[in-house]
């Protein structure tokens, strides 16, 4: 029996202050991190489009912060915050973007599409609802191997929840009762379509009550409000709730890619809630509750920022395949296991 839809609201204020402190400073690191994959895009040196989450970094944050050992995880284009979160790294996120053979893709695949599958870090499906599917997919094979207390999350845009696959797989999810949290990311536009010409709900959240699965919402421009709706929903799935869906309003305060200037986007929105930077608010909140001062929080921006060249300089000298000699096994085969690279580093 499913969940009856209902939308629930976090408690403020039980969170632990050091989680604040790291979900920050993940944030920012993403931010850094995008902000050289943007300047790396211009200079010509990545080939194939770059996506970039500035806006979302608090939402894609507490996306996965809350995952364990055995979870999990399938992030979209703009989850570079959730993917560093959940253990990624930034130097295996430029080795991806540079065509490094050390990567965690050799080098054989697009630059947004890295993943982990052995670790529950799934490489992202370019056909936007696709992951939904996929990652319910995962949990049922989890189950049918016995294993429990498992929590798999995904991510959608709120035009990706017009796709057939979203519906396919939150359909099976909730037949199922499986531990799934759908995150969708509101950022008012599918590309350049908005929500207008999309759907006709009052709100994305009415779409929960179509499959009888329990809702949330929440302000996807504060990082505390995200942090603790996306605890009670891991902890609802965990707890043997059934699929989640957790929708989150914000504005993706850069163009759909790196290629496209964002001119269709109302300028009011720009000046609305919806259009504040989340690190902004994230930092006034840590400053408001004594976590940190104006100087901490710009020793750790420089910090990471550190982080991000030191992980470029490395990545530059590393060379990519070799189609002469390369062996185009896939990445699965016995002989390539995940990590395969990490023994080349010592």
């Amino acid at each position: 029996m499913v969940t009856a839809v209902k939308e629930k609201t976090a408690a403020r204020n039980d969170l632990d202050p050091a989680l604040l402190v790291r979900a920050y400073r993940v944030m920012l690191l993403a931010r850094a991190t995008e902000d050289k994959l943007a300047s790396l895009y211009r200079a010509g040196m990545i080939k194939g489009g770059v996506f970039l989450g500035k806006g979302q970094e608090a939402l894609s944050t507490a996306s996965s912060i809350f995952l364990k050992k055995g979870d999990i995880y399938g992030p979209l284009i703009r989850d570079q915050a959730g993917r560093l979160a959940f253990g990624d790294t930034v130097l295996d996120t430029l080795r991806t973007y540079l065509g490094s053979a050390q990567g965690p893709m050799r080098g054989r695949d697009g630059n947004i599409h890295r993943g982990r599958p052995r670790e529950g870090y799934y490489a992202m499906i370019s056909h936007l609802g696709a992951l939904v599917p996929v990652v319910a997919g995962g949990l049922y094979a989890r189950r049918l191997r016995g294993e429990t207390g498992v929590v798999g999350v995904t991510s959608i845009g709120d035009g990706g929840t017009s796709t057939g696959a979203f519906h396919e797989g939150i359909n099976m999810a909730a037949v199922e009762h499986l531990p799934l949290v759908v995150v969708v990311a509101n950022n008012q536009y599918a590309y350049s379509t908005p929500n207008n010409r999309q759907f006709v709900c009052a709100d994305l959240l009415d779409k929960a009550a179509g499959y009888g699965i329990a809702g949330f919402k929440c302000d996807g421009t504060d990082p505390t409000a995200c942090l603790e709706t996306l605890r009670l929903a891991v902890q609802a799935a965990r707890e043997g709730h059934g699929p989640q869906l957790v929708v989150a309003s914000l504005l993706r305060l850069v163009g759909h890619g790196e290629h496209d200037d964002a001119g269709y986007v109302d300028p009011d929105l720009r000046k609305a809630n919806v259009g504040r930077d989340c690190l902004e608010v994230g930092a006034r909140q840590l400053i408001e509750a004594d976590l940190a001062t104006d100087g901490e929080i710009a020793t750790w921006t420089k910090e990471a920022q550190a982080e991000v060249e030191a992980a470029l300089n490395k990545a530059q000298r590393e060379k990519g395949p070799d189609p002469t000699s390369e062996d185009w096994q896939a990445i699965s085969t016995e002989r390539l296991v995940d990590g395969h690279y990490d023994a080349e580093e010592e």
